[in-house]
């Protein structure tokens, strides 16, 4: 096990336990798996790699998908799947298949508020109620939360205290309780989602310690608004989509389709599984909204922590986790590997899929991989995904 506190909880649940889904369907799974083509050279990891994504398989996921960079290079070959896309029909996970990364979509929106304080526009020190568009809540009904005290490097490491909007009983049977079928398109505003984070008593002060919400990257969305003059979302496509070539990502508002390609994606509701591929992604904004594809993931890490988005001091920024005691830096975090070896990345849960990115912190040594669930039972399988990448004696070989 890594020697990481409790990982962040990303957009469209708080934490809980999730039962696998049936036996029948995971062996179904398992029969489908796609590796290194037999006429490459495989990769000394892969046998680990993909009997990694079978364990998440066989616990219940229906399928499961990793792509790596190594010495700086992404091809073909470096990617593993195992089980199904769509349980209906038994196609299989493409590379090139699109997916929603929740959480991940934070690492996007710390990288242009670094940016912005790099250029002069903004202070990790400025007070969060100062940087808002007009109309903003800035106070919670009876003074229960407010964002004046609230920093701006509060809000990038989750420090701030802010209660977590998705944690608010209501609303979350409406996201991914049984109340989800019914309210599934449901659209909802940043300033919405804001209101109900305010009506909460805060966790802590302002800076007293790390606890991760959602909240936090809901209102740097509104920031990077009031800074620039645009939405979050184009600011992103401006400044990383357009110049990295991340041609499978996307911000989709409240779209609730997913690009071609794609699979569907699966959730355990009260018991049932629920195929939840559709939905309003206005539930999750600038903390979680994100589609995307693994070699984009992989593209956009390997340019971060490559040093090519953000000038030294904002790289040095990026990567400090004083204030959480190692939790959490400024949208990355790192993790240490059961081999001692510590990559950097992060994560993303939404509706029916879960993903993750981990890197060297060169970042020219990557491993992204997804399951088409938002349940993953046990999900040190991920942990195992990571390992058998950056633990093999290979890991320091050109592929």
């Amino acid at each position: 096990m890594p020697l990481r506190p409790p990982r962040p909880v990303p957009p469209g649940r708080p934490r809980r336990t999730v039962r696998a889904l049936p036996a029948v369907l995971a062996a179904l799974s398992l029969t489908a798996c796609t590796s290194t083509p037999p006429d490459s050279v495989a990769p000394p990891a892969t046998a680990a790699g993909a009997a990694a994504l079978h364990r998440m398989v066989a616990d219940g996921a229906p399928g499961a998908a990793s792509l790596v960079t190594r010495d700086g290079r992404l091809t073909s070959s470096h990617f593993t799947a195992a089980g199904v896309a769509d349980l209906r029909n038994g196609r299989k996970m493409g590379r090139l298949d699109h997916f929603r990364a929740g959480s991940l979509t934070k690492t996007l929106v710390a990288t242009v508020v670094l940016q912005l304080v790099g250029e002069g526009r903004l202070s990790l020190d400025d007070r969060a109620a100062d940087r808002l568009p007009p109309g903003v809540p800035l106070t919670g009904a009876h003074g229960a939360s407010d964002l004046h005290r609230v920093t701006v490097r509060q809000l990038l490491d989750h420090t701030s205290g802010l209660f977590n909007y998705t944690d608010d009983p209501h609303l979350a049977e409406r996201l991914y309780g049984t109340g989800f079928p019914a309210h599934r398109y449901d659209r909802y505003t940043p300033t919405a989602l804001l209101r109900i984070a305010l009506g909460h008593r805060p966790i802590a002060a302002p800076g007293a310690h790390y606890a991760y919400s959602n909240t936090n990257y809901l209102v740097l969305g509104l920031v990077i608004r009031a800074v620039t003059g645009h939405p979050y979302a184009e600011e992103l496509r401006r400044r990383i989509l357009a110049p990295f070539g991340l041609r499978g990502t996307s911000f989709p508002g409240d779209s609730p389709a997913l690009p071609a390609p794609h699979g569907r994606g699966y959730s355990r509701i009260d018991g049932h599984e629920v195929d939840s591929t559709a939905l309003d992604p206005s539930r999750a904004g600038a903390a979680g909204e994100m589609i995307t594809t693994l070699g984009d993931l992989n593209r956009f890490f390997a340019a971060l922590l490559g040093g090519r988005l953000l000038a030294p001091r904002q790289m040095s920024e990026l990567r400090g986790e004083q204030a959480t005691h190692g939790a959490y830096g400024l949208g990355v975090y790192a993790t240490r590997l059961p081999c001692g070896v510590t990559v950097w990345g992060h994560n993303g849960d939404i509706n029916g899929s879960y993903a993750q990115t981990a890197g060297t912190a060169d970042g020219r040594h990557l491993v992204s991989f997804r399951v088409n669930t938002d349940a993953p039972a046990g999900r040190a399988a991920g942990t195992a995904v990571l390992a058998a990448e950056f633990c093999a004696p290979h890991r320091n070989r050109r592929a």
